[in-house]
């Protein structure tokens, strides 16, 4: 029982930094009705940074932070501002290529900064220790679960009951009549994109400290898709039921069906896309997505 509670802790504090990226997916499909491709490398990018202020620069860890959510903040308009703004009004299509074409310059700016090398930094966090009698949780696992709490709950103050956020839901549900009400559109997709950026970068850092870092770290904005598909692709408290879900489902995987599979694992890497496969075929809204009917 205490390999469970383990596997599930952990699981836990994974699943909520796979919420916290699967947030940037979920705000700007409800502004916009396109999926961010480039998320993943957002995170990977973010991941990188991450080493760079806590090993080559050795920032405390509360700085490196502080650093990371700056670069997310100024990642967020550079590409809002020079990439994406020139597309409103354009089909949604158009907006999922230029993100595809972004991850593809991101990856080639990892490559380019750092080398394309792995990296490791978990050394350098904060001894965090939490015993909850035989259950031990890992300094990096819990120091992501922190963090991924403390960010995930400003997220949700800030979209329910500031003005700012008023006005991001406002533009989500209609963008004529907010515009009408004197809300600048193109401000508020700015934002959007900076809360996108600076959830990935955030959690590219907090996933850099559990796994390390490379270029196929990318490959998170897959699962962190599949959190958003599970939980519906315009509910951000959903994105969140979801992450908890599939990060305690993916640890449950790795602990108890790894070991059964013939070449000793591998199953866990790729369960969150056959929970995604199960809820497109019986779900297809998601746990808590609009259900939409379409012509076609």
């Amino acid at each position: 029982m205490t390999f469970f509670f383990q596997l599930f802790v952990t699981g836990l504090a994974l699943g909520m930094m796979y919420a916290l990226i699967a947030i940037g997916f979920v705000i700007i499909f409800k502004c916009s009705q396109a999926f961010n491709i480039a998320q993943g490398q957002i995170v990977m990018l973010g991941a990188y940074f991450g080493y760079t202020f806590l090993m080559p620069l050795r920032l405390p860890v509360w700085a490196a932070i502080i650093a990371s959510i700056a670069v997310g903040v100024v990642m967020g308009l550079v590409v809002e501002r020079l990439a994406l703004r020139p597309l409103l009004g354009q089909p949604a299509l158009a907006i999922v290529m230029m993100t595809i074409a972004l991850a593809g310059v991101m990856d080639g700016i990892a490559i380019m900064g750092w080398g394309g090398n792995y990296v490791t930094y978990h050394d350098v966090l904060p001894e965090l220790t939490l015993k909850l009698g035989a259950v031990s949780v890992p300094p990096s696992s819990l120091l992501g679960l922190i963090v991924s709490v403390i960010v995930v709950a400003i997220l949700m103050f800030v979209f329910r009951y500031t003005k700012i956020g008023l006005a991001m839901r406002a533009t989500a549900e209609d963008e004529q009549v907010t515009r009408s009400l004197g809300i600048k559109a193109t401000m508020v997709y700015a934002l959007v994109w900076v809360v996108a950026c600076v959830v990935g970068v955030v959690g590219g850092v907090l996933l850099g400290g559990v796994s390390g870092v490379s270029p196929p770290l990318s490959e998170i904005g897959l699962k962190a898709l599949a959190v958003v598909i599970l939980g519906g692709l315009d509910s951000i408290g959903g994105a969140i039921l979801a992450g908890i879900i599939l990060g305690i489902l993916e640890n449950l995987a790795a602990g108890y069906l790894d070991p059964l599979m013939p070449s000793g694992g591998g199953l866990a890497g790729v369960f969150p896309f056959i929970i995604m496969l199960a809820v497109l075929i019986l779900k297809p809204h998601g746990l808590f997505g609009l259900k939409r009917i379409e012509r076609i």
